[in-house]
């Protein structure tokens, strides 16, 4: 009964796609290719939903969506489902930032505790003792910088990308501001972290908005993005897809719902994730980055900012696949290990793979299963959403892979 429920669900959720022009933009061999692939995908359940988009300069490529929006009721999941985005909430924090580095308000290199005075006396652990939980620490050998925070290179980390951080008990009276304290000196290394949810603070000093006034004024209304915002209003909400996570102890069975959902606002947005967006609008915002800042006449940011962001600012530090230290996550088996690089907000991929990006693109994701990446030499972008824990779950990572060889060789065909 159940095996025939889901069958007549997919097969309303595609016939409602189709109805609303969620289907794929173009009917030619690439885009039928395509949708077969990502159709598979959901029939073999590796995941419940999926919306997928490919732009290049001038205009969207492809646009599709299958599957469910709620594995619970077997909602259809449409193009325009709004999806919470995470940590792809920090492209668009750093993109803030570089608006007001570019005014010349602060610089790249300013010491962030000269705006965020709660950055005054930064401390790195010297030592921990995982048995006892005993540790010790130091002042830090130098401040951290804008630089620092917009490539994740300042000590910070997050309780999942670190055992220490998610062991790690401050003792009475001291306070840790953005999570704990530094794993190493800043510039040292490069650590997943909270360092955006810095850089989110210092666009709220520097520009006197909060971040969701800022972006609407700077980012949103400029490109359009009317459907991208923290809290989301309750007319809206419906289109919200259902927070997903895999079954079993360690988050390796069937998708089924988080308990509890989480509401439609958010009680204290941060730079470095809580937004929710569309596939169109992040689409949006990824082809004004192809285009150098600029979209639809509009511009956002300057063509050499735009440049700047996708250049190595870590230098001969290299970007390694971390360990996840909780089950939310699994490990970061998407980064080349050690040869990656990151620019400022950017991950860069360096390795030229067959049928896939090309090196010098630049890409991230959300814990949800959400990603994007933009490819500057062939002019095209891509973003996938899915919404359900763990992050880069082997099943999602490979319907990823499949979206973005399928997005090649619907590029290929048609250039």
């Amino acid at each position: 009964m159940y095996k025939k429920t889901a069958e007549i669900l997919f097969i309303l959720s595609v016939g409602v796609a189709a109805l609303t022009g969620t289907a794929s933009a173009q009917n030619s061999p690439g885009s039928v290719a395509l949708d077969a692939s990502l159709r598979a995908a959901v029939e073999r359940k590796d995941v419940p939903g999926v919306v997928a988009l490919v732009t290049d300069r001038d205009k969207v490529l492809y646009r599709s969506a299958f599957g469910v929006a709620d594995v619970a009721t077997g909602r259809p999941l449409t193009a325009d489902a709004l999806f919470r985005i995470a940590s792809m909430t920090k492209a668009i924090t750093s993109v803030a930032l570089m608006q007001l580095i570019e005014q010349g308000r602060l610089g790249l290199d300013d010491p962030a505790e000269k705006y965020l005075p709660e950055l005054v006396g930064l401390k790195v652990i010297e030592s921990f003792d995982k048995a006892t939980g005993a540790y010790q620490v130091r002042p830090a050998s130098r401040p951290a910088t804008a630089r620092h925070f917009l490539t994740h290179t300042s000590g910070l980390a997050y309780p999942f990308t670190s055992e220490i951080w998610r062991d790690l008990k401050p003792r009475a009276g001291e306070n840790y501001p953005f999570g704990g304290p530094l794993l190493f000196d800043p510039g040292e290394r490069w650590h997943y972290s909270t360092s955006t949810d810095v850089v989110g603070k210092l666009v709220e000093v520097v520009s006197g908005q909060k971040l969701e006034a800022y972006f609407r004024q700077h980012i949103f209304a400029p490109l359009k993005m009317d459907d991208t915002f923290y809290d989301v209003p309750e007319a809206k909400g419906p289109r919200l897809v259902a927070q997903q996570q895999r079954g079993g102890v360690r988050m390796d069975g069937a998708v089924e719902l988080q308990n509890p959902q989480l509401g439609l606002t958010i009680a204290a947005p941060i730079g470095g994730g809580g937004l929710a967006s569309t596939a169109d609008n992040y689409g949006r915002f990824v082809r004004m980055l192809l285009n150098g800042g600029t979209l639809d006449g509009v511009r956002v940011l300057k063509a050499e900012t735009v440049a700047l962001m996708g250049q190595n600012h870590i230098g001969a530090v290299s970007v390694p696949a971390l360990k996840s230290a909780l089950p939310r996550s699994a490990d970061f088996t998407f980064i080349a290990d050690g040869r990656d690089k990151w620019g400022l907000g950017f991950l860069i991929t360096v390795d030229q793979v067959p049928g896939k990006r090309s090196p010098g693109s630049l890409s991230w994701g959300g814990i949800n299963n959400t990603f994007f990446w933009i490819d500057p030499a062939r002019g095209i972008a891509g973003v996938i959403m899915m919404q359900y824990l763990p992050f880069a779950d082997a099943r999602a990572l490979a319907v990823y892979d499949t979206f973005e060889r399928g997005a090649y060789q619907l590029v290929n065909a048609e250039r």
